[in-house]
């Protein structure tokens, strides 16, 4: 049977003066840099609470860490691990890392000494810059690492001379700012502070020579079949690729006149490229800002203008409700896409209403870096989709059963995608590397259904579906039918182990504020809206879902919890792979 996806029906759908192809220049991700100090070396490029950065300095800056990191031994194909938050060292290092033709290893200051301990080790990380907050945890973690250096960064560092002033007032907003932004390490640490090393460097260092297609930047973990994260590897070709991508897609964005807000962690591939690395590509500037605080958004849409604004759906809902949000002008936001999660249509009427712009739901993965398919950002926008291939991008739905098998459009099955922003494979990991890319192409255990016209809606991940009865059950289903429940602020369903049907559908509800409903009364809801072998056999309640650093809930902390609570069942359920939800 012909491929009906050779065709790509989707490309009649763009919008208006995005272009079908791109030529993706071959060149290392510094250049993007060095291009936009070139040509805009007055224009901002970072802020951070006030403190504004030129590009001018951001490349004078890279290129004096990149010269104290050549002292300290880095050299080409050397992994240097990140353990920031967003804060002008993090994007610093990201670039003086690369500039060094080393590979920049992304860590969650949030993680525990044994997770970050994993990180380390499997990639052989012989240097970490480390945020002040986290020196304990690495410091636990080091033991038996390769690292040998460790650089400290104090946040405060990179504040407004007069905001660094206001920290020392005896007044109690200020010693509750200082204490979130400054961490005294503890006696004898065996670190170097960021700003001694910057002071003490020799100077700047040229470009080392890479091969953009087969040299690495960034190794990124993310989880798999095997239970334990892995690094997913990203060349310099495959960032460069992306942003060109994304690039394209905004058909209205102008060079050296965007703005980004920077809210989304730098730690991960998503923040990542869509605010650093297409961010200096559009010679934009970067608003940083270390955490997600509505009032702290907020502020900077008042103060900075930003004009792009990526994020999450919980970030985007969260400012909605913020009781303030009509006091402030968000006209400024032009352009926002959301990813990770479904995002609700009334959150995209919403958001779009209160700024003007648009938001659009995109998708991707750690291992495409990561941005494959988007929304139109026009009135082609069809929410509740994931919208449609990038320019370069090909995607084609599977067999799930028989990967070989190509499926009509209109017919349900795996979505695969293949293009120029592709990993290489995980780090040491061959065999994981054979399961998830093919021929070149990008095997995302997403399961998923294109249109006619080439819009793609995402059913569920292919390890979360329950078989029950030997019926196939999608939680997203049963999770979006539950959130329409007026007392019901997010849902998440799992499968549970269930001696006659193999599985059975378990809900976990997190009730909307000042809210109350009982089992029986969600039960009587679901049964109105669901055929009776989808009804949820099992319902419980938390305070709060668990969530990844993006935002996305974690079923495999649900199924853990339930094989705890009940270990007659014998643990995980059946065919559920208990870190699924590692692999964004």
């Amino acid at each position: 049977m012909p491929d009906p996806y050779a065709e790509r029906p989707w490309l009649r759908f763009y919008a208006a003066g995005v272009p079908t192809d791109i030529t993706v220049p071959d060149v290392p991700v510094t250049w993007l840099l060095d291009n936009a100090a070139d040509t805009f070396p007055d224009r901002t490029a970072l802020v951070f609470f006030g403190r504004k950065t030129s590009y001018k300095q951001l490349r004078q800056d890279v290129d004096r860490l990149a010269g104290a990191l050549r002292e300290l031994g880095v050299r080409k194909g050397d992994r240097v691990a990140l353990v920031l938050p967003n804060c002008p060292a993090a994007v610093t290092a990201f670039f003086a890392i690369t500039r060094l033709g080393a590979v920049m290893v992304a860590c969650n200051p949030l993680y525990t000494d044994s997770e970050l301990r994993h990180q380390l080790t499997d990639s052989g990380a012989k240097v970490a810059i480390v945020f002040d907050g986290a020196y304990a945890t690495l410091d636990a973690a080091r033991p038996g690492t390769a690292v040998e250096q460790v650089i400290s960064v104090c946040l405060a560092d990179f504040l407004p001379s007069f905001k660094r002033r206001l920290l020392d007032l005896p007044l109690g907003a200020a010693r509750e700012k200082r204490e979130r932004l400054i961490t005294p390490l503890p006696p004898g640490a065996r670190a170097v502070p960021y700003t001694e090393l910057m002071d003490s460097s020799p100077g700047p260092v040229e470009q080392v020579m890479v091969d953009p297609a087969l040299d690495l930047a960034v190794l990124q973990y993310t989880g798999g079949t095997t239970g334990r994260p892995k690094g997913a590897m990203l060349t310099h070709r495959n960032l460069v690729a992306n942003a060109h991508q994304v690039q394209a897609w905004d058909q209205n964005a102008k060079v050296g006149r965007e703005s980004v807000l920077c809210v989304l962690p730098l730690f991960h591939v998503y923040g990542l490229m869509l605010c650093v690395v297409t961010g200096v590509l559009l010679a934009g500037t970067l608003v940083l800002l270390p955490t997600f605080d509505p009032e702290l958004v907020l502020d900077a849409v008042k103060h900075e203008r930003p004009t792009v604004f990526p994020g999450v759906p919980p970030i985007y809902s969260k400012l909605l409700e913020h009781p303030k949000i009509g006091k402030y002008d968000l006209r400024s936001i032009r352009t926002c896409i959301s990813g990770a999660m479904r995002l609700p249509v009334d959150t995209i009427d919403a958001f779009q209403k209160a700024t003007g712009g648009r938001l659009a739901e995109g998708y991707g993965m750690t291992e495409s870096s990561p941005v494959t398919l988007a929304n139109p950002l026009n009135a082609n926008s069809r929410p509740g989709t994931i919208g449609l291939p990038l320019p370069n991008t090909h995607v084609k739905i599977v067999d799930e059963f028989r990967q070989d098998r190509v499926l009509p459009i209109g017919t349900a099955g795996e979505l695969v995608v293949f293009g120029p922003q592709l990993f290489q494979g995980y780090w040491n990991q061959e065999d994981e590397t054979k399961l998830t890319l093919r021929n070149g192409w990008l095997y995302t255990g997403d399961i998923g259904v294109m249109s006619p016209d080439g819009y793609v809606t995402l059913i569920d991940r292919k390890r979360d579906v329950v078989i029950a009865s030997g019926f196939s059950i999608y939680p997203s289903e049963i999770e979006d039918v539950l959130r329409e429940h007026p007392a019901v602020y997010d849902a998440a369903v799992i499968g549970v182990p269930d001696p006659y049907r193999g599985e059975t559908v378990k809900a976990v509800i997190q009730l909307a504020e000042g809210m109350s409903a009982s089992a029986e009364e969600l039960d009587v809801f679901a049964h109105q809206h669901l055929a009776p072998y989808k009804v949820p056999k099992l319902i419980s309640f938390r305070d709060d879902l668990p969530r990844n650093m993006i935002g996305k809930v974690l079923r495999r902390v649900l199924r853990e919890e339930h094989a705890a609570e009940h270990p007659e069942d014998g643990g995980e359920a059946p065919g559920q792979d208990p870190f699924a939800d590692y692999k964004r």
